[in-house]
């Protein structure tokens, strides 16, 4: 079994990035943290990571963040803080390895964006706490608070799951690299799977029907919360894009 190593960056990520909405550049993260949940996000952002993700960066969640309509990205960016503490919930190594799983979704996500998300009332003591224990209580906690928070921003469940789909496999492209597998792009990736398949939950309609298979199908496709030592044990990049574009073509 891969041991969980948590990786904190030292440099500002694409998920850094899409956290802060309209950022152009590395150097304005503080300043353009404080956006408007729903303001609109400019062509260019992604910063460093240009429109596919940097090597440090989420691939494919610039794309989303500009693909969602304006009306829903304040839903997706829960989400997307959402997708972390799923997968810290299924961690199987212990409480201190959820945290870290959860922190780096505060870092990545919550802290470059921290005006838009006190915009959306979702509370950050509870985030902060589930953060620091990784307690099982206190990650549940931290979940129904978005969960109430994504109902209360409103937008379209089908557009946030199409935005989460996006982000897990341009994540997912990073998984796999030469001959081995990179176990917190995987943690990553499936949390964000996760996340979409709970926003597509809430759906209805003919769109909603099509797609829940098939994102039952992409989620499938991750072998477990933990990363498999050997590539073998780990589903081809290629085909995790393809699934995904299944699932984005049945919901578009």
């Amino acid at each position: 079994m891969t041991s969980f190593r948590p990786k904190l960056w030292t440099s500002v990520s694409v998920a850094v990035v899409i956290g802060a909405v309209g950022l152009t550049g590395c150097g304005e993260a503080g300043e353009k943290a404080e956006t408007s949940a729903t303001a609109p996000v400019p062509a260019g952002e992604g910063g460093e990571g240009g429109a596919e993700g940097g090597a440090t960066g989420e691939a494919g969640a610039q794309a989303a963040y500009v693909g969602v309509p304006a009306e829903s990205r304040a839903a997706l960016r829960l989400a997307h803080l959402k997708g972390f503490f799923l997968i810290a919930q299924k961690q199987p190594a212990g409480a201190e390895f959820a945290a870290a799983l959860a922190g780096q979704g505060m870092l990545e996500v919550y802290d470059p964006a921290k005006g838009a998300f006190e915009a959306t009332g979702v509370p950050e003591a509870v985030l902060r706490k589930a953060a620091e224990t990784g307690k099982a209580g206190d990650l549940q906690a931290a979940i129904v608070a978005l969960d109430q928070a994504i109902a209360k921003a409103g937008g379209d469940p089908l557009a946030v799951a199409k935005g989460m789909v996006s982000i897990s496999a341009g994540l997912y492209k990073e998984v796999i690299k030469e001959d081995a597998v990179d176990p917190i792009e995987y943690q990553h990736s499936l949390g964000a799977a996760l996340a979409a398949q709970q926003a597509l939950a809430k759906a209805t309609g003919p769109k909603a029907a099509a797609a829940k298979p098939e994102l039952d199908k992409l989620v499938a496709m991750w072998a477990g919360p933990i990363a498999p030592e050997a590539v073998a044990g780990a589903a081809p990049s290629a085909q995790v894009a393809a699934q995904a574009s299944r699932v984005e073509l049945a919901l578009s």
